[in-house]
């Protein structure tokens, strides 16, 4: 690129006091100042190199959101460099808590790209065992975020890598593949949702990223119907919560009854969350079931009256801003 090449970087690093800053916020007012005499596609290749030759934390992260602001793809490579050669970076800073920042925003800018070509580095840095696990963490959300179906299997293999200790991680990778949307998935997200684990506050959580990752994607069979039954029974209210939404949003004809059987549930958040659900699929005319219905218990009537109460408020409201 030869505008790249006719630009003085090295005096400009000098003048900015990039590569041995004593006063880094006076390195950054420098660093703003050359906005005056610089277009941004200069701006971007300047930030570029600087980035590749500060030792200072402050500088680096005022780097890293010009950079996140441009997206531009020449910044790919210093990016990716400083993810996956940390040892590299760690020459430059010495805090090991700023080299995972660093890295962790750097994930973060990567995924606001949407480049595809981030893909593999933020995999090779996920399944690396010996990874900081904030890392790692960022690493999946941006798998997520970008969308790319190449990063679907080994998200799939994390959720169901046996040696893989770090919930977490876990976690991320489930959220990660109900944002990409791919149904190939549908398998390791019901592999969660039939574990026999006990009951662990961390895994409960696992099992309601997973519901909420199936609830992104459209799902057929007995396997997966049978682990939301399954879920509709977990200790974990949230759990039950999760996967009455997932039912409702299935088109599975037995839902409906599913979803039914909820209404006596032990926890109001669980009843009430069934009667929205069956009002969502049924109307109006389920509420007044619900009410009515002695065998049904009286926390779901009051639910049902509750709703019905802010259904007709909301279209009073609507009457009256419509008449104004």
């Amino acid at each position: 690129m030869e505008e790249q090449e006719n630009l003085p970087f090295e005096k400009l690093a000098l003048e900015c006091e990039i590569v041995d800053s004593s006063n880094p916020k006076g390195s950054i007012d420098k660093i703003l100042s050359l906005s005056k005499d610089y277009p941004s596609e200069y701006l971007v290749l300047i930030y570029n190199y600087f980035f590749e030759h500060s030792n200072n934390y402050e500088i680096l992260m005022f780097l890293l959101q010009k950079i996140d602001k441009y997206k531009d793809k020449s910044s790919r490579g210093v990016l990716i460099d400083s993810l996956i050669m940390k040892d590299k970076l760690a020459q430059r800073i010495k805090d090991p808590d700023s080299i995972t920042r660093i890295r962790v925003n750097i994930t973060k800018a990567l995924a606001n790209t949407k480049d595809s070509q981030a893909v593999y580095p933020l995999l090779y840095c996920l399944n690396s065992k010996d990874e900081n696990y904030k890392v790692k963490l960022s690493c999946a959300d941006a798998l997520g975020k970008i969308g790319d179906k190449y990063a679907v299997l080994p998200l799939m293999n994390i959720v169901e890598d046996e040696t893989e200790s770090s919930l977490y991680v876990k976690e991320s990778a489930v959220s990660a593949l109900g944002m990409i949307g791919d149904e190939k998935a549908v398998d390791s997200l019901v592999s969660i949702l039939e574990s026999k684990k006990g009951l662990v506050d961390k895994f409960t959580f696992l099992k309601e990223r997973a519901l909420e990752a199936l609830n992104k994607l459209n799902f057929k069979g007995d396997r997966v119907f049978n682990a939301l039954v399954k879920s509709l029974r977990d200790d974990s209210p949230q759990v039950r919560i999760n996967a009455i939404e997932v039912l409702m949003n299935s088109d599975d004809d037995r839902a409906v009854d599913l979803i039914k059987g909820m209404l006596d549930d032990s926890n109001k958040d669980v009843v009430q969350n069934a009667v929205i659900a069956l009002y969502n699929l049924l109307g109006d005319d389920v509420l007044n079931e619900i009410i009515n219905n002695e065998n049904i218990s009286q926390t779901a009537k009051q639910e049902a009256i509750n709703l019905q109460e802010d259904l007709r408020k909301e279209d009073f409201d609507e009457e009256n801003n419509s008449d104004e």
